[in-house]
């Protein structure tokens, strides 16, 4: 109900004014008037003053005072609200539907969408609605709850980094509900595919109505080199008048700190989508680069990463012998420059003036013999990463470099001998190449038919060679080899680097291959079928407001997914590290264009921008609470006890002391008290999902553990308690456990920060998607999903299935399975370090003492162990005899996992059994 611009959240309350004029005369009436009689001996009396006073009459001001009390007292306890969001009457009955478009560009004006979804459901929950809330970008089935209820899981709403996809739009319209709702789409204000179909089939239900951000909407396009500079692109989605943006290159100094390395501003013409630019820096400055930003936009969308695509490298050219006069197309060097100076930095010089500047690679055109600092310097840099390149010549093949045995910085040992003088070999006709084999990063390449070579320095045969050939001839012998050398590689190439001995320099195919080799700097993006069959491990990555962090455990991405595959939970953008290379996975790609959502006539759109609702029940009940205490002055003073003992300032301080002390006392009471019982016993807790049938079968799972923990251990557990992630302490409970239901909430980054202190101060989460019964490990199950959605933020170490050896398998009872209500699943535990050791004669290994910060698995425990309070089971448990003794089996599942808590890895120090005993024995 809306009066004016005042609305009520309990307009029923507001038929109690109908009473005010009753209550007016029995005010008025009360005291009785009294009745005049004339006495004589009153006479006697006169000159008398009388202390206590009653008026015969209650004045009408007083009267008033009483009943504007009383009106604000029921005005207030209706809860009025100034500036309702239906004010105009229009409100709808129906359930309310709030769909959020929450990809990257719904970031950008993030705080104001979030506040009025707030007031949607601040509205609703007025007038007594329930609400649901979808998120496109993973679409799950709406859940009609309160919306008081939806209002507090609000904190853990946050943008994802990617856009809805077209499949996403069909997919909720399928999962949309039958019946009536009332739909507030909030929008990103991008154009989207798809979009019409959920659209309509929202209209077929009920009235939609759009709100969207009047901020336009930044992006930006992947770097590039031109011409030496870095190349950027700004896109905005529709055309709008002139617009001046900058982009700041972000990167590290030289001393390690993350500061803006550059700026370029940018200008969007009348009508333009686009705005270009150019950045000239210095080779060492651009390497420095890992991201560009759009001042401003707070979004995926406005910042672009920066990969090896963008840096130049620094590569050293070094030759045998000098260049010879009016030869220049014979010099050892001319071939190379010509390949990679359009996209390197080339260093030329002495080798040991050139190692110095850490060049990202080396190559070496016909030089045979290298000095002892030469070879010292150029080997540990090859060790830290670095690639050299060697190419043979009348020099390396008259030499004895890797004749008897292989040098160190040679792929392979050469042969002696052959028909030309050193080894060198001549054939009568040219040969070509061979396909380049799979394992050969030239894998792929289109050999010209022209190629063809007529010498090359031969290798030895070797028990190795086979798997150091990258590339050879057409009768099987090597024309390129490589060896692995620390974290580098040394590359040979059996052929001369200019014309000499092959055409090979003179075609595309030397460029690819250098290429390949990581000594072209500013490759290409590879693409996908490049990609096919590699694994890319992301190592940062992007949230939808552009805060690159650290990828943590995410697992790996296909590399033919990598390039070409729709961003979304399981690809999000970001860093990823392959085989030889970084690749960035941005947000807007090089031929992304992005442009304003437009909406059909008949749906209405409002912006974000709400008048504030003000709630004035707490003024009008203080109001109330103000004129109770002049309306106590003015009766003493109209019996004459307002002055009198103190009467007014006791008056005073216990009305004060009573409107502010009891909600103080009651919250500080209500948190030591929780804190007392958490502390005084063992506590098991569980985290409340917001679903009264998990929650309940939670508490009463741990329940029945404490009561079996208490008959068969000194473990004795108090009652378990509930905790709310967003407002509780959790460091007081050694164990929480954790039920899984598909629309949980993500909690607020605050509470993700209380759980991760929680983790790494040894406290323990046990996961449990209760769906082993369909599903098994992983995002297969919408439990498995939300699983992984809800622990991506959390700090947690490599897992594993839990082991034989594993100390939860006899921490007090010897298991080998782990079944809750159901069974066949695997429970995932932190990993073992890797150098973790069987004792000699034990038959589990020597593992520290910490406990795995969280169990995860899906058989539903909670179930299992749960008990009423007379201790009846409450779920079933198979059937029959087996089923008991699952549930038994369960049980002690449950005891080994708080023995594990609360006593860490010590049945491991069993392993020292042989050396204390030896040590006794002494």
């Amino acid at each position: 109900m809306s009066l004016l611009s005042i609305g009520f959240t309990t307009p029923w309350l507001l038929w109690a004014l109908v009473a005010l004029p009753v209550l007016w005369l029995i005010l008025r009436a009360v005291p009785p008037a009294p009745v005049r009689r004339r006495f004589p001996g009153v006479a006697l009396l006169l000159g008398l003053r009388d202390e206590d006073s009653v008026s015969d009459r209650t004045p009408w001001w007083l009267l008033l005072l009483r009943m504007l009390t009383v009106a604000a007292a029921i005005v207030g306890l209706a809860g009025p609200v100034l500036n309702p969001r239906d004010v105009d009457g229009t409100a709808s009955t129906a359930p309310l539907l709030i769909v959020v478009e929450d990809g990257w560009a719904a970031a950008r004006d993030w705080p104001a969408q979030r506040a009025a979804i707030e007031a949607q459901l601040a509205q609703a929950a007025r007038d007594g609605r329930t609400a649901a809330l979808m998120r496109l970008s993973a679409p799950e089935r709406p859940v009609f709850r309160a919306a008081a209820d939806l209002r507090s899981r609000l904190p853990g709403l946050a943008p994802a980094p990617w856009s809805a996809r077209p499949e996403s739009y069909a997919e909720a319209a399928a999962l949309l509900p039958e019946g009536a709702v009332e739909t507030r789409w909030f929008s990103d204000g991008l154009d989207r595919d798809g979009r019409e179909d959920l659209l309509a089939a929202l209209e077929a239900r009920g009235p939609v109505v759009v709100h969207e951000s009047a901020r336009p909407v930044l992006a930006l396009a992947p770097p590039g080199l031109e011409d030496g500079m870095v190349a950027l692109r700004a896109l905005r989605a529709g055309a709008e008048g002139a617009r001046d943006v900058e982009i700041a290159a972000h990167g590290r100094d030289p001393g390690g700190a993350e500061r803006v390395l550059a700026r370029l501003p940018l200008e969007f013409a009348p009508g333009a989508t686009e705005a270009t630019g150019r950045l000239s820096l210095p080779p060492e400055l651009r390497a420095r680069i890992d991201r560009f930003e759009i001042e401003g936009a707070r979004h995926a969308g406005a910042v672009s990463l920066a990969d090896d695509g963008l840096r130049r490298r620094e590569v050293a050219l070094v030759a045998g012998r000098e260049d010879r006069e009016g030869l220049e197309l014979l010099s050892p060097l001319y071939y190379l420059r010509k390949a990679l100076a359009p996209n390197a930095d080339l260093l030329e010089g002495a080798l040991l003036d050139l190692m110095p500047a850490n060049p990202d690679a080396v190559v070496l055109a016909d030089v045979a013999t290298l000095s002892s600092a030469e070879q010292t310097a150029l080997g540990e840099w090859v060790e830290a990463g670095g690639v050299l390149v060697r190419f043979a010549g009348p020099r390396l093949a008259a030499s004895d470099v890797s004749r008897s045995e292989e040098a160190p910085l040679m792929p392979v040992r050469l042969r002696a001998g052959g028909r030309t003088v050193g080894g060198a070999m001549s054939w009568g006709a040219p040969k070509t190449l061979a396909p380049f084999p799979q394992n050969s990063p030239f894998r792929g390449l289109d050999i010209p038919e022209d190629v063809n070579v007529t010498a090359q320095v031969l290798a030895q045969p070797d028990p190795t060679l086979a798997d150091r050939v990258i590339a050879q001839l057409g009768d099987g012998t090597p024309l390129v080899t490589r060896k692995r050398l620390g974290a580098g590689q040394v590359v040979l190439f059996h052929v001369t680097a200019n014309t000499a001995w092959s055409s090979l320099p003179l075609s595309g195919l030397f460029v690819q291959m250098l290429d390949r080799l990581a000594v072209s700097s500013t490759r290409a993006a590879p693409s996908p079928a490049e990609l096919a069959g590699t694994i890319w491990q992301p190592v940062q990555v992007l949230d939808g407001f552009g805060r690159l962090q650290d990828a943590g455990t995410r697992p790996g991405v296909a590399g033919e997914r990598l390039l070409d595959a729709a961003l979304g939970p399981d690809l999000v953008p970001g860093i990823y590290e392959g085989p030889e290379r970084r690749v960035a996975r941005n947000v807007i790609g090089p031929e992304t264009q992005i442009a304003a959502a437009e909406w059909p006539a008949r749906v209405p759109v409002e912006g974000l921008a709400l008048a504030p609702e003000t709630p004035l029940g707490g003024w009008l009940l203080s109001a109330a609470l103000a004129l109770m205490v002049a309306d106590i002055l003015a009766a003493l003073a109209l019996s004459g006890r307002l002055w009198r003992g103190g009467a007014v300032a006791s008056v005073l301080a216990a009305l004060a002391l009573a409107a502010v002390s009891p909600g103080l006392a009651h919250a500080q009471a209500s948190d030591d008290a929780r804190a007392i019982e958490a502390t005084s016993e063992v506590v098991l807790a569980h985290v409340l999902t917001g679903d009264p049938q998990v929650d309940d079968a939670a508490r009463a799972g741990l329940r029945g553990l404490g009561r079996v923990l208490t008959f068969r251990t000194s473990v004795e557990p108090a009652a378990p308690i509930g905790v709310d992630l967003e407002r509780d302490e959790l460091a007081f409970y050694p164990m929480i456990y954790w039920p899984v239901t598909p629309d949980q909430p993500l909690p607020s980054p605050e509470a993700y920060a209380r759980l991760n202190d929680y983790l790494r101060k040894g406290g323990l989460i046990l996961f449990d998607t209760r769906d082993a019964d369909i599903a098994g490990y992983g995002a297969s199950s919408p439990n498995g999903a939300r699983l992984q959605r809800l622990a991506a933020p959390l700090d947690i170490p490599p897992l594993e299935p839990v082991p034989e050896d594993h100390v939860l398998t006899r921490t007090f009872y010897l298991l080998s399975d782990f079944p809750g209500r159901h069974r066949g699943r695997d429970v995932w535990v932190e990993a073992a370090p890797p150098d973790a050791e069987r004792a000699e004669g034990m038959p589990f290994r020597d593992l520290n003492d910490g406990v795995t910060p969280v169990v995860i698995g899906g058989n539903d425990w909670a179930s299992a162990w749960a008990v009423s309070e007379r201790g009846d089971p409450l779920f079933p448990v198979g059937r029959g005899y087996t089923g008991e003794r699952q549930r038994e089996m369960a049980y002690r599942f449950g005891v080994n996992l708080v023995m594990h808590v609360l006593t860490g890895n010590y049945k491991s120090d069993q392993v020292h059994v042989p050396a204390l005993l030896e040590r006794l024995g002494q």
